[in-house]
C-alpha cells in the first residue's frame, strides 16, 4: 500500500502543479488501532510554484481527494500550515509526529519540528483534546448499549490531556505509548488492552454493553481538565519571523531563486 500511496501523491503532484514537502499517516494507523479495513488516511503539506505567490487575490489553500482504493488525501497549503502551526493547532502538530512517513524530501518538516516547542501552546491543545473527548462520549457512550470501538475516539483525547498536563509538550499519536505511560491503574488498563486486542484482530467492536470501569475513568478525567482548564493560564506571542523566514527558505529549497 506504501506504493500505491506514494503513487498517488506523484500523480497529485503533476495534477495540481505542486510539491509535497511532508505526507504522513493520520488516522487510526498512525495511532496503532486500525482494524483490517481501515481506511488510509494521508495528510500532507504543499508549495505552489513561486509565482503563484505573486498575486493579491485569496486562493484555495487545501486539498482533498477521497480514492476509490480506501485512500483519503488531504493537505494544507505550506502557508496555511504555517499559520496554524504559529497556533498550535493539534492536528498540525500531530502530522509532526506521526509514527508513519510517506514522504519527508524538503527540509520543512524537520525546521517545524526544531521549533515546536517554542510555539507550543498547552491551553489550546488541552481545550482542542478536552472538546473532542466531550463530543465523542456524550455522543457514543452514554447508553447502556454502547458502540464500544469508539472508546479509543475518548481514551485516546483524554490520555493525550494527561501527557500535555504532565509534561508540559505536545502529546504522541500511538495509542500504546499513552496507555502505557499516562495510566496507572492496572485493571483499567487491563480492560483498555483487552479492547485494542480485539480492535487489531479485526472484531467489529460495535454494540455491547457499556464499560463501566471506561465510563467511570473518562467522566471522572473529563471533569477533571474541564476544572482544570478554567483555573489553566498561559500566554504566549507566537514570533511571525521565524516561520516568515522558514516559509522563503523553502520556497527557494523547493523551486529556487527565480521566478
Amino acid at each position: 500500500m506504501r506504493i500505491e500511496i506514494l503513487h498517488e501523491l506523484s500523480l497529485l503532484e503533476e495534477q495540481k502543479q505542486i510539491k509535497i514537502l511532508y505526507a504522513v499517516e493520520s488516522g487510526s494507523r498512525a495511532w496503532g488501532f486500525a482494524s483490517t479495513n481501515s481506511d488510509w488516511d494521508v495528510r500532507f503539506i504543499y508549495i505552489h510554484k513561486t509565482d503563484w505567490y505573486l498575486s493579491i487575490g485569496d486562493k484555495k489553500d487545501n486539498i482533498e481527494k477521497i480514492l476509490p482504493n480506501e485512500i483519503d488525501l488531504a493537505g494544507w497549503e505550506i502557508r496555511k500550515a504555517l499559520n496554524l502551526f504559529k497556533k498550535s493547532n493539534p492536528p498540525m502538530l500531530e502530522w509532526l509526529r506521526s509514527p508513519l512517513i510517506y514522504k519527508e524530501t524538503y527540509s520543512t518538516a524537520q525546521e517545524l519540528r526544531q521549533l515546536s516547542a517554542e510555539y507550543f501552546n498547552p491551553k489550546s491543545c488541552l481545550y482542542h483534546y478536552l472538546h473532542m473527548a466531550k463530543g465523542n462520549f456524550k455522543m457514543y457512550l452514554q447508553k447502556e448499549t454502547v458502540r464500544v470501538k469508539k472508546y479509543f475516539y475518548v481514551l485516546r483525547p483524554i490520555l493525550a490531556c494527561r501527557w500535555i498536563e504532565r509534561t508540559n509538550d505536545m502529546a504522541p499519536m500511538e495509542f500504546k505509548i499513552l496507555m502505557d505511560t499516562q495510566i496507572e491503574d492496572q485493571k483499567l488498563k487491563s480492560e483498555i488492552e483487552n479492547l485494542l486486542k480485539r480492535k487489531i484482530k479485526g472484531d467489529e467492536l460495535n454494540d455491547e454493553p457499556r464499560i463501566q470501569i471506561l465510563n467511570d475513568f473518562i467522566q471522572e478525567q473529563i471533569n477533571y481538565y474541564s476544572d482544570f482548564l478554567e483555573k489553566f493560564e498561559f500566554s504566549n506571542k507566537p514570533k511571525i519571523k521565524k516561520l516568515d523566514d522558514l516559509f522563503i527558505r523553502n520556497l527557494i529549497e523547493v523551486n529556487g531563486s527565480k521566478i
